[in-house]
């Protein structure tokens, strides 16, 4: 095994997740005041230590991602966030890709920004004890989208992040996300994702990328969100028949975005993908809301609870995880 490839399997192994808390300023900053609190650099801090400090990073989550502002904040104990997170067990990450902007040429598509000087911030970041890294790739469906410029962009700015990740001994998390907005369905949402997620394979192939030390961080298949549902058990089926045809089998794990599904949809869709699961990745999750809203909302109504902030995220933490086993079920979230 390569250190590499030990790094993913700690992170996603024996039902563990990732806690997505890699927002920006200015989403944190949208979350915070949708309940009514003032999103201070100290207050998103109190936040999140918050949650780090929890029962539910040990048993539960693997690696937590970090935005810039974040990895560099010191804790209420006087730790550094990473040390914070490295006690629970878990992994420190960092988001490394600077946003997206209108791609040129197809300005109805975005573009993933931040190569430029990746290399020494990566340095910068290992030497804070980050070992995983994250880049988002964002893709629209409609009539003419994702369109083969947009896909064959990203997936090359995704290779490109992924090797110099490598270079700097971490691992990188690949998030080629396919949006769900719109009123395609789920089989379109299959077809769409399964040609960006092969494209990005192929430049990992060539860029020489090691796919035993990746995480793949994809949607689920989801119909549109202005389309008719479809039931958990048809997104686990399309979910997974996505995965097997266009995943090399190196690839140790598969990490799940949440991508605007509620916390219990994103618990049960998970669940249902294990329960089926007949391939060799490692299923879980790499949720940001669906792992951190519930508990958000209790915080906002007295920021000074921490106990009941904590007990919140430890329940919805086991929910997932038990759903990354295939053990989850609609009468434990009432327990």
């Amino acid at each position: 095994m390569s250190e590499l490839n030990k790094i993913a399997l700690q992170i996603i192994s024996n039902g563990k997740g990732i806690l997505a808390a890699d927002e920006s300023n200015g989403t944190m900053t949208k979350r915070l005041e949708a309940v009514n609190i003032k999103s201070t650099k100290e207050n998103r801090l109190s936040f999140r230590e918050i949650l780090f400090s929890s029962d539910g990073m040990k048993d539960c989550i693997g690696g937590v991602i970090l935005y810039d502002e974040t990895i560099n904040q010191i804790s209420s104990s006087g730790k550094s966030i990473p040390d914070l997170i490295s006690i629970s067990g878990a992994i420190p990450g960092i988001k490394v890709d600077i946003g997206t902007k209108d791609l040129a040429n197809s300005p109805k598509e975005k573009i993933t920004e931040g190569l430029d000087g990746l290399r020494d911030r990566l340095k910068k970041y290992y030497a804070l004890g980050a070992r995983f890294t994250k880049w988002r790739g964002v893709y629209s469906i409609g009539e003419k989208y994702p369109s083969e410029l947009a896909i064959s962009s990203n997936a090359h700015a995704l290779a490109r992040y992924s090797a110099l990740v490598q270079e700097s001994g971490m691992v990188p998390i690949i998030e080629p996300e396919v949006l769900m907005d719109g009123n395609h369905s789920a089989e379109v949402c299959l077809n769409k994702t399964s040609e960006v997620i092969k494209k990005c394979f192929e430049e990992l192939l060539l860029h020489k990328v090691d796919l035993s030390g990746i995480i793949l961080k994809p949607n689920m298949i989801l119909p549109g969100n202005l389309s008719e549902k479809i039931s958990s058990e048809e997104v686990s089926i399309k979910t997974l028949e996505c995965l097997k045809n266009s995943v090399p089998n190196e690839v140790p794990g598969i990490a799940f975005l949440s991508g605007g599904q509620s916390e219990i949809e994103a618990t049960e869709n998970l669940n249902l993908i294990n329960k089926n699961n007949n391939t060799n990745f490692i299923m879980t999750y790499s949720y940001g809301r669906a792992l951190q809203q519930s508990a958000l909302k209790v915080w906002s109504k007295d920021i000074k609870n921490i106990e009941a902030t904590q007990t919140t995220f430890n329940h919805r933490a086991k929910m997932c995880t038990l759903a990354a086993q295939g053990n989850w079920s609609n009468k434990l979230e009432n327990k």
